[in-house]
């Protein structure tokens, strides 16, 4: 029977109970939104030949194509989570999602370099909506102890959707041409968009905060956790609210601190793997290897990003975070090291390509997996969408100071990609200052990870 004098918070049920088929689904549902999020991220990059041979754009105009995409990204990024924090998750998804879609199709009907860009721009905008806030919902229907195992393993769909999208047109483009894969990146996620306004459940830890309808949330928690009656269930939450601009809390509280620890190895991370992803067929090409060897690398470097991404919330768990960031952090710089200065056999190279993929991708699992257990519910699209736009600036950054020191500093390939060994050991300085700080206000803290004990049980 429950206790007339004890009744449990909405965070208390879901951290306590075990997981449900609907919280699977809704965390499923996410990582579809994220699979095609890395499709369409990535389907430039692919197709940028058949682009550039079809409608004689030179090859060299496409980087700025390329940061168009990653600036709108960064821009929504910043912009949806406070928007996601103040009127809901859901919304956001749904429509930025639908964003892309419709300028994933546009894309495919350009004709000059003109719209390649601006479509490109917007598509990005809706690729930085969604990716936050299906990061909130997911990470607000896991348990608090599983948020590592399934918030990691929800960015394997980044990896995936541009493993898809490779796949994809390769198969495609000697068929239907480079137009037909934009036209499959607009309308798999317009399906998916469809079937989220229908199916996607809002984030009931929301709701709860929000004051939402305890109807609503009555009928979300029954699913959750059917054992447990209503009047067991208080449906307000006891969180503290954050009035004003979503954005400065983020600084109030004793979380400053934390903040900018976990922006540093944002930025750095993501400055790396897109100054890698870049440069990695450039070098591969210097030091005379064929063009397919090049590829093969690329490729292995994103299978070794799936592989990080799965194995990242476990290892978490087991290992600490701080602990975790800190070894691949300094991986990353030894194998960076180690791929810029090896020449033979493309074996060995192959390998370290494979390890490096899965440690930067991994470690970046890991950050958004810190980002979405450091902030409460009430701001934390909004840390999300920060920490994910502070990053995307170094993914911008990253390629366009590559550009800086092979043009007007005369580095060679070989110097730039060891260059990045930089970023890697200031992204675990980092970590390793984080350990200063004690308490709620370090964002690396393992007892984030850990749920309150509670008395579930008696209610059941």
């Amino acid at each position: 029977m429950a206790s007339e004098s004890r009744t449990l918070t909405v965070g208390e049920v879901i951290d306590n109970s075990p997981v449900s088929g609907f919280q699977i689904w809704a965390i499923v549902f996410c990582g579809l939104v994220l699979t095609m999020d890395g499709f369409n991220a990535q389907s430039a990059g692919f197709l940028a030949p058949s682009i550039s041979q079809t409608l004689g754009i030179p090859a060299r105009s496409f980087g700025l194509i390329f940061s168009a995409s990653l600036f709108g990204l960064m821009l929504a990024a910043m912009a949806s989570g406070p928007i996601a924090d103040r009127w809901g998750r859901k919304v956001p998804v749904v429509f930025s999602t639908i964003l892309f879609a419709i300028f994933s199709i546009l894309t495919a009907r350009a004709t000059s370099y003109n719209e390649l860009l601006i479509y490109r721009f917007l598509t990005g905008l809706g690729l930085g909506g969604a990716m936050p806030n299906a990061v909130a919902i997911a990470s607000e229907y896991s348990p608090k102890r599983l948020i590592p195992l399934f918030v990691a393993g929800l960015f394997a769909g980044m990896p995936l959707g541009g493993f898809i999208c490779g796949a994809a047109s390769s198969a495609m483009v000697p068929i239907w041409g480079w137009k037909s894969v934009f036209y499959l990146g607009g309308i798999l996620p317009l399906v998916l968009a469809l079937l989220a306004i229908k199916f996607l459940p809002e984030s009931v830890r929301f709701l709860s905060t929000h004051g939402g309808d305890e109807k609503k949330i009555s009928k979300i928690m029954s699913r959750i956790a059917p054992n447990i009656p209503p009047s067991a269930i208080n449906y307000a939450t006891e969180e503290k609210q954050h009035k004003g601009v979503p954005v400065k809390h983020l600084f109030t509280e004793g979380r400053a601190s934390g903040t900018i620890l976990l922006w540093i190895p944002f930025f750095m991370n993501l400055l790396i793997l897109y100054f890698i992803a870049s440069w990695l067929p450039t070098l591969l090409r210097e030091q005379g290897m064929s063009v397919a060897a090049g590829v093969t690398a690329t490729t292995l470097f994103s299978l070794g990003g799936i592989v990080g991404t799965l194995i990242e919330g476990p290892s978490m768990n087991s290992f600490g975070a701080w602990r975790l960031l800190l070894i691949e952090f300094l991986l990353c710089a030894l194998l960076i090291a180690a791929i810029a200065y090896l020449t033979s056999p493309f074996s060995l190279i192959a390998t370290a390509t494979f390890l490096l993929g899965l440690f930067v991708t991994g470690a970046q699992a890991g950050m958004n997996v810190l980002a979405a257990s450091f902030y409460p519910t009430s701001i934390r699209s909004t840390g999300l969408g920060w920490a994910l736009g502070v990053g995307r600036i170094g993914s911008i950054v990253g390629p366009m100071l590559a550009g800086f020191m092979l043009k007007s500093m005369g580095w060679s390939p070989h110097q730039i990609v060891l260059s990045t060994v930089v970023p890697a050991l200031i992204a675990a300085a980092a970590v390793m200052v984080s350990t200063l700080i004690g308490g709620s206000s370090n964002a690396y803290n393992p007892e984030a990870f850990r749920a309150e004990a509670s008395d579930v049980a008696e209610f059941v």
